[in-house]
């Protein structure tokens, strides 16, 4: 952690741009950004006139650039740095979801000649252990890839740099602002059952629980637990969430898993539903299906790790932060825009049972130790739970 103080100085002080996976790809059909080359999915650029000798290729997991999450809020921050500073960039998409595909898009890269590699999600783990020590000169910026994706017995190289997030903590903050807002009838669609998704389910269980207890109505509150075993939406998972929102009188639905928020969202769009966002402020994207429908998302500083990394890399820092894995979360008890995790303060459907001033509150409590989240996952979720019931399910698929 001794260099989280760093991260924090180039945290943004309004609003953050974000967007998965760790929670996965989806399968959005937006256009794809401007790019400072013209890149192609062999990762092929044009011409241009670097500012200096770092050439930044980002690859992604196995979703794609227009994912509205992981992928493409990486490759965004990417691109706008690269072309503030000049610096040659471009993306790689792997032919399939492999670690054989993606150290392919490596190689490739390197190939070409890119000497620094941003890779988000925790597919990543196998990659980066099979190409960081055949690349020593190459730099890896690996974001939400940890110590249970790569394994307790490997030591991260020189090259690499790991960011990991406290998801529990903006999954707690969701959990909690739901049942502020009067909501008692809950469901977690998680994509896969991987770390970073399950420490939002289990922070969003004890933000619920939480609430619960102060409002003095835990026994009338429930969260229904799925996982969908996948990062995106589709038929299957829509008729599940159908069943939720139609039969039993699910309210509200924190689809966390990349791509997924399609089948809560349109489950929820039939009947008045409401859906709360990951990773991004995914408002603009959920809104499409039903006016007002994001309660309000958990968000994670994907975009602001990225940047600060490549700008450190580009200053010759790069040192200070190689063979890290680093945990990124709150910096700041007064100020919850400059944190790691966060709600969003402009789509959040405040009310008067929760305002902002209250989420500032919960976010200073949280800060100094006064409200303590568990990141233990080994831990059912029904057993996180005191006032609250918890039905957790078999995956969907």
């Amino acid at each position: 952690m001794k260099n989280f103080k760093k991260l924090s100085a180039l945290v943004l002080a309004g609003a953050m741009v974000f967007s998965l996976a760790a929670c996965g790809g989806g399968n959005a059909e937006t256009p794809a950004p401007e790019t400072t080359t013209t890149p192609t999915e062999s990762g092929a650029p044009a011409e241009t006139t670097p500012a200096t000798d770092m050439k930044v290729a980002m690859i992604t997991d196995y979703g794609d650039i227009t994912d509205q999450s992981f992928n493409q809020t990486t490759y965004e921050a990417c691109n706008e740095f690269c072309t503030a500073n000049s610096v040659e960039f471009t993306y790689y998409k792997p032919a399939g979801d492999s670690t054989a595909e993606r150290v392919a898009m490596v190689d490739a890269s390197v190939a070409e000649g890119y000497n620094v590699i941003v890779m988000p999600g925790y597919a990543f783990a196998e990659t980066i252990k099979e190409t960081a020590d055949m690349y020593p000169d190459v730099t890896f910026i690996a974001l939400d890839v940890g110590e249970g994706d790569l394994g307790a017995d490997y030591t991260v190289p020189s090259n690499v740099y790991c960011a990991v997030y406290q998801e529990e903590l903006c999954g707690y903050m969701a959990g909690y602002a739901a049942v502020k807002l009067g909501y008692t009838h809950l469901g977690f669609l998680g994509g896969m059952a991987v770390p970073a998704v399950q420490r939002y389910g289990y922070g969003f269980i004890q933000g619920a629980d939480a609430a619960a207890v102060e409002l003095g109505n835990g026994a009338d509150v429930t969260v229904e637990y799925v996982y969908g075993n996948q990062f995106f939406g589709d038929a299957d998972i829509t008729a599940y969430m159908d069943n939720w929102y139609q039969t039993q009188g699910v309210e509200v639905v924190f689809a966390c898993g990349g791509g997924i928020y399609t089948s809560a969202a349109e489950a929820a769009a039939k009947v008045g539903g409401k859906v709360i966002g990951v990773d991004v402020d995914q408002a603009g994207i959920i809104d499409a299906y039903g006016e007002g429908m994001t309660v309000t998302s958990a968000m994670k500083g994907l975009a602001n790790t990225t940047k600060h990394l490549l700008q450190e890399t580009m200053d010759g820092n790069f040192a200070n932060y190689g063979g890290q894995i680093e945990t990124l979360g709150l910096v700041s008890g007064d100020d919850p825009t400059a944190n790691y995790v966060q709600l969003p303060m402009e789509s959040t459907q405040w009310s008067d049972s929760f305002t902002q001033d209250n989420y500032k509150a919960l976010v200073a409590g949280m800060f100094d130790g006064t409200i303590t989240v568990s990141n233990d996952v080994s831990v059912a979720p029904a057993d996180n739970a005191t006032a609250i019931t918890v039905n957790a399910y078999d995956n969907i698929k």
